[in-house]
């Protein structure tokens, strides 16, 4: 198995904007960047070690490349009957809500499929033109085979949990919770988990500005857009970014359930809002899986989205603006988290 060891947490830097009300941070975090944006400017301290706190947490308790952390844990047991902890708990509830919600084209059990592609270890340390071709398909064995009943699970032999469809933007949710706590609930602050967006407080004037783009390693014309978020949640999941190649194959790392292999619908970029970061990076994962019925399962569920087809076509829906720099509306309510018990666990 590949596993990555854990190293010392990178230091904040912070981010000139030319913005005297907001201060701005930005470190690596779980595989990716994470930034923190606060006003008044004198809460981004305590914004960024809450911050740390929250990360640290959610990395001990749901990487599958950690050795030690408790979800890596779980796998070596073989299945069984576990006590998870409170975090972990939470997070796999999460995942398992996300699933119902999403028709199972959001499935935490796809975690043999992404390693049969070669998915192993950190995405950094992944050799990007392995000259070995993939491992079959992988099916996913089926989320509905994981009971969870507050902390307690139980997990069948063989069955590895991937819970990166919705870790990054639970850590989201988390952390701007953590940094609201932290700062005595005053001011506002955003925090992005690799484009993962939450937010909480009071926001900037006009809202905070979000810049929804794509990776600048698609070699056909980039769509970008500003659009302006005043609460809730923005998550982008895409085809153009962490993509290797295995004997010929170009792979990436939005596994399709039901097959095991890469999704191959027309998306290459789903963007939406929802209440929670958890909802929307859930359902932009399944925006991606579900392909052309995306558009009529986003509509369905109320949720604003933009999607990019593979020829650079944009499709907004759901009240999502079509030109840059209009706010963006938020559904009120959620999905993921009012389908799981307050301590993680599922109905």
């Amino acid at each position: 198995m590949g596993v990555t060891t854990p190293t010392r947490t990178a230091p904040w830097q912070r981010i000139a904007t030319g913005d005297e009300v907001v201060a701005v941070a930005e470190r690596s975090a779980l595989g990716t960047s994470a930034r923190v944006a606060v006003w008044p400017p004198g809460n981004l301290g305590p914004a960024c070690t809450a911050v740390d706190d929250v990360l640290a947490a959610l990395d001990q308790q749901a990487s599958r490349f950690r050795e030690d952390s408790e979800l890596s844990w779980l796998y070596r047991a073989g299945g069984g009957i576990f006590v998870l902890s409170d975090g972990l708990a939470e997070a796999v509830g999460v995942a398992l809500a996300a699933a119902r919600w999403t028709g199972g084209r959001v499935d935490p059990t796809v975690g043999e499929a992404l390693i049969s592609l070669g998915y192993d270890r950190d995405f950094a340390a992944i050799d990007q033109q392995c000259a070995e071709p993939p491992g079959g398909p992988a099916p996913a064995p089926g989320w509905h085979r994981v009971r969870l009943d507050g902390p307690l699970l139980r997990l069948p032999p063989g069955v590895r949990l991937d819970l990166g469809a919705t870790a990054k933007g639970m850590g989201s949710d988390r952390a701007v919770r953590a940094v609201t706590s932290a700062t005595g609930h005053h001011g506002g602050v955003l925090v992005s988990l690799g484009g993962d967006i939450a937010v909480a407080g009071t926001p900037p004037h006009d809202g905070w500005p979000v810049t929804v783009a794509e990776t600048p390693d698609h070699a056909g014309p980039q769509r970008t857009q500003l659009v302006r978020l005043a609460g809730g949640a923005v998550a982008t999941s895409s085809v153009t970014c962490r993509r290797w190649r295995r004997g010929g194959v170009t792979l990436h790392h939005i596994v399709d359930p039901a097959t095991g292999r890469p999704a191959g619908g027309p998306w290459r970029t789903a963007s939406v809002a929802a209440a929670t970061c958890a909802d929307a990076n859930a359902a932009a994962t399944a925006a991606i899986v579900a392909g052309r019925s995306a558009v009529s399962w986003l509509t369905r569920e109320g949720l604003p989205a933009r999607l990019v087809s593979d020829d650079g076509e944009v499709w907004c829906l759901g009240g999502w603006p079509p030109v840059s720099g209009l706010p963006v509306p938020v559904p009120p309510g959620g999905h993921v988290y009012a389908g799981a018990w307050p301590s993680g666990g599922t109905r």
